[in-house]
């Protein structure tokens, strides 16, 4: 059974630094491609960034020299920086086996994990 844990969420100012992590189990080692996406209180929800196996990777415009992506086996990382009010939401973890990281901030992946709350408020 495929399982994503979260951590590392919480609150913030304008301007500071979070990092998110996401640990992976019940598949194979290596061989998921996983996922960032949020959902701001009330908006629907939206990819952030995604990184494959093989490193290869994609990070939303929205977020696009603020916010990257690292992975260490089935742990991936979200580090965010220069926050912002409108960074606030629900950061949740996904994984998928077929899909690459521009078609998995575009399709719904197959595994989500609960998600993790982040808050940027002054």
């Amino acid at each position: 059974q495929v399982q994503l844990m979260e951590s590392g969420g919480g609150s913030v100012q304008p301007g500071g630094s979070l990092k998110l992590s996401c640990t992976g189990s019940g598949f194979p080692s290596n061989t998921f491609c996983m996922a960032w996406f949020r959902q701001p209180p009330g908006k629907g929800r939206e990819g952030v960034a995604a990184i494959d196996v093989d490193g290869s990777l994609r990070v939303a415009d929205s977020v696009k020299g603020r916010f990257t992506i690292s992975r260490d086996k089935d742990t991936i990382y979200l580090h965010m920086n220069d926050l912002i009010p409108e960074d606030t939401a629900m950061y949740y973890c996904a994984a998928d086996r077929t899909k690459v990281p521009a078609t998995m901030l575009q399709y719904p992946p197959s595994y989500w994990g609960s998600g993790t709350q982040v808050t940027v408020t002054s």
